[in-house]
C-alpha cells in the first residue's frame, strides 16, 4: 500500500488522500459503525457541533478514555468523525457528509420499497 494511502487510512489523517480513501469506502462501513450503541451515542454527542476532547466525550459513559478512543477510531475509519490536533490536545468532530450519504441511501431504499408496495397493491386490487 502506498504511504499516502496508509497514512490516510489512519483515523484523523487529513488531506486529499484521506478524502479519496473515505470516498471509496462502502456505506456498509458507516452502518456497521453506527450499529453499536456506544458509537451511536458518541455521534449524538458530536452532533452538537464543534470539536470535543476524549475527556468531554467520556463524561456521560461508563467507558474508559481508551475505550472511547477505540470507538472513535472505528467511527473515523468509516469517515463519520475525524480528529483535529490543537497543540497537545486531540479533539474529535463529526463529518456530516458520510451521514448525509447514508441518509440518501436509506431514502433511495425507502422509495424503492414504496414502489414495490404500490405494485403489490395494484396487483392485488386488479385480481380482486
Amino acid at each position: 500500500m502506498p504511504a499516502a494511502t496508509s497514512q490516510a487510512a489512519r483515523p484523523g489523517a487529513g488531506g486529499p488522500a484521506a478524502t479519496t480513501v473515505v470516498a471509496g469506502q462502502s456505506l456498509a462501513d458507516v452502518f456497521a459503525a453506527l450499529g453499536d450503541p456506544t458509537r451511536l451515542k458518541l455521534v449524538g454527542e458530536l452532533c452538537a457541533g464543534g470539536a470535543y476532547s476524549i475527556a468531554h466525550l467520556t463524561q456521560n459513559t461508563a467507558l474508559s478514555r481508551q475505550g472511547v478512543t477505540k470507538h472513535l477510531g472505528v467511527l473515523a475509519e468509516a469517515g463519520i468523525v475525524r480528529d483535529v490536533k490543537i497543540g497537545r490536545e486531540r479533539l474529535w468532530q463529526l463529518q456530516p457528509a458520510r451521514l448525509d450519504e447514508a441518509r440518501l441511501a436509506l431514502e433511495a431504499i425507502g422509495r424503492e420499497w414504496e414502489r414495490a408496495l404500490s405494485r403489490i397493491k395494484s396487483f392485488v386490487e386488479k385480481n380482486d
